[in-house]
């Protein structure tokens, strides 16, 4: 936006209140991208750490483990150096606050509420039926 003024974009940004992001591209020190090979490989590098961070995140999915932070952490380090995942991850936590904020909705709340409480109930009514027509006993009880 020209203004006609001689403040910078941010000053601009900061007088309207609006927040500005940081700007897209590698962050890879100076030294590295002044040279075309250096910074190549250090694309590589950090694609390679990345892929191997999601990946092992895409494993913990099933298992134990933070599977989706893992994720979202690879994602980060591929956002250090590629557009594309900088752009991937502000997408992200523009929907994570958009659902923080609905959630704290108390319309939305007083559902949720109502939501879990009625799946307990029916969940507990369902074990209730199963523990009188079955009854209770340990797995690891064998019969001899």
């Amino acid at each position: 936006m020209n203004t006609g003024s001689d403040e910078t974009g941010e000053a601009v940004a900061a007088a309207e209140g609006t927040k500005s992001e940081p700007a897209l591209g590698s962050r890879a020190p100076e030294f590295i991208k002044a040279r075309r090979a250096l910074h190549l490989s250090w694309q590589v590098g950090v694609f390679i750490v990345g892929l191997a961070v999601v990946v092992a995140g895409v494993i913990m999915l099933p298992l134990p483990g933070p599977g989706w932070l893992v994720i979202f952490g690879g994602m980060a380090i591929w956002a250090t150096e590629f557009v594309w995942a900088q752009l991937v991850l502000r997408w992200t936590k523009r929907k994570v606050t958009e659902a923080t904020q609905k959630a704290l909705d108390p319309k939305v709340r007083r559902r949720n509420i109502i939501l879990t409480s009625v799946g307990l109930v029916i969940i507990a009514v369902l074990v209730g039926i199963y523990v009188w027509k079955f009854g209770f006993e340990m797995p690891w009880k064998i019969k001899e």
